[in-house]
């Protein structure tokens, strides 16, 4: 009872030393907070992409595959040569390797667009010998978790994550573009919440998310002209007249 009155403002929150979890809990409220990870909006991508193609190193080219793709980092980085199919343009990413509870995780299939076809192309040709995608210092190894952190330091861009950018996608999915927001969370793959969609949904629709992908690496190539402010013609004349 001083849990109840507590969580309804009856009783000041210093006589409750347990923070009312278990009632907030039985009431529905979750006692789990949502981590909003800082993200680069969507509009700036372009711009970003190109100053990041500029850099050298596997770090940069891992957050470049990690963008176009929208995949996590450590779905990027323990990528092994043996999960594309470059020729069927797919990358089929284990279930072992997805994030979620062991009986709910299930293989994802990303379809690859030109941009991340050409660039795991040049990839696979500069490390031949590696199972690797993004090989580490050891021959059994890939590259550390902290290389796309690096790469976001070394451009000045400690205000966002790596994380970030796959909510850049999701907002220019749902703002600029048609395609259902249920290719956008497959692309995302994200967990069908409801026990009885998820029974009855065995597709992925990876077809119909080619399109959407190509669509996202398109747009990231996409620079954002600077706009300039001009004067009018009427503003120049009369400063010749001044002259």
């Amino acid at each position: 009872m001083l849990e109840y009155a507590s969580a309804h403002g009856y009783r000041g929150q210093a006589d409750n030393p347990a923070r009312l979890v278990r009632v907030e809990h039985i009431m529905g409220k979750s006692d789990r907070t949502v981590k909003h990870h800082p993200a680069l909006p969507y509009a700036e991508i372009g711009n970003f992409v190109g100053d990041l193609r500029k850099l050298d190193g596997l770090g940069a080219s891992a957050l470049d595959l990690t963008i176009l793709c929208v995949t996590r980092t450590h779905e990027t980085l323990g990528a092994r040569k043996a999960e594309f199919d470059l020729a069927g343009a797919v990358w089929v990413i284990p279930a072992t390797r997805m994030k979620g509870r062991k009986l709910e995780r299930r293989e994802h299939r990303v379809p690859l667009s030109r941009q991340a076809v050409k660039l795991l192309r040049l990839l696979f040709a500069a490390y031949p010998k590696s199972e690797f995608v993004f090989p580490g210092l050891g021959t059994r190894t890939h590259l550390s978790g902290m290389a796309m952190l690096k790469v976001l330091e070394r451009m000045g861009r400690e205000d966002i994550t790596v994380h970030g950018f796959r909510s850049s996608f999701r907002d220019w999915a749902a703002d600029r573009t048609e395609y259902h927001r249920d290719l956008a969370e497959e692309a995302l793959a994200h967990v069908i919440e409801g026990k009885t969609e998820a029974a009855y949904r065995r597709g992925d629709s990876l077809e119909k998310r080619r399109p959407l992908m190509q669509a996202w690496a398109d747009y990231c190539e996409r620079p954002v002209a600077e706009v300039v402010a001009l004067r009018s013609a009427g503003e120049l004349v009369r400063e010749d007249e001044a002259t």
